[in-house]
């Protein structure tokens, strides 16, 4: 390690050895995901020791969920901002629906971590029970106001909760193409297919 970086190593608060860390860990799970880190790798990575990462994190898996949970954090405000301008139910549910995708487009690095469930094939790598349970609850929250505004539309709760469920998978699928460069392979812009869908969506409740 640089000996520049040293003494900001030893003076950083524990407010700022936690985001060195956190920083740190979020370049080694780009390069290797969570199933290829390791404590000692974001140890190496952050500047530090192990023991000095206990101090903050008991593991890698908890290290993961607080990145994922920072950057749900920052999809919900980007939602909720972006909707709150809208006047209507339906720009509302359009633009839950179309900021849910635009964020995740302009920000491949936060899309890699919400799919850590993917990592390593079919079978979930999950983070722990009780942090899936709460990192679930967290993405409900970014899709809810798509659900909201379907149901001020008119729609019941189920059918709220089914196009909820409709937009996020397609939304996923449409990004997967898009940042594994495969969507080349037909030809097509992912930001139009996102919005042709919504707008099928739209008029399939005839909400035009």
């Amino acid at each position: 390690m640089p000996q520049a970086i040293e003494p900001k190593r030893k003076k950083a608060t524990s407010a700022e050895k936690k985001r060195m860390i956190l920083d740190a860990a979020k370049r080694v799970f780009e390069e290797e995901g969570l199933e290829g880190s390791s404590l000692r790798s974001i140890a190496a990575e952050a500047g530090y020791t192990p023991a000095a990462l206990y101090f903050h994190f008991s593991s890698r898996e908890e290290i993961y969920a607080e990145l994922l949970s920072q950057s749900l954090h920052q999809l919900k405000d980007y939602i909720d901002q972006r909707v709150r301008k809208r006047e209507t139910a339906g720009e509302r549910f359009e633009e839950a629906a179309w900021s849910f995708f635009d964020f995740y487009n302009k920000n491949p690095e936060d899309l890699s971590l919400g799919l850590y469930l993917f990592r390593g094939g079919i079978e979930p790598q999950g983070v722990g029970r009780e942090r899936n349970q709460k990192l679930n609850q967290e993405l409900y929250d970014c899709l809810a106001p798509i659900a909201e505004a379907a149901e001020e539309l008119g729609a019941d709760k189920h059918l709220g909760q089914n196009l909820m469920a409709r937009i996020f998978a397609h939304s996923t699928g449409i990004l997967l193409l898009a940042h594994t460069k495969r969507i080349r392979l037909f030809e097509q812009d992912p930001e139009q297919m996102m919005r042709d869908y919504i707008e099928e969506q739209i008029k399939e409740q005839n909400w035009n």
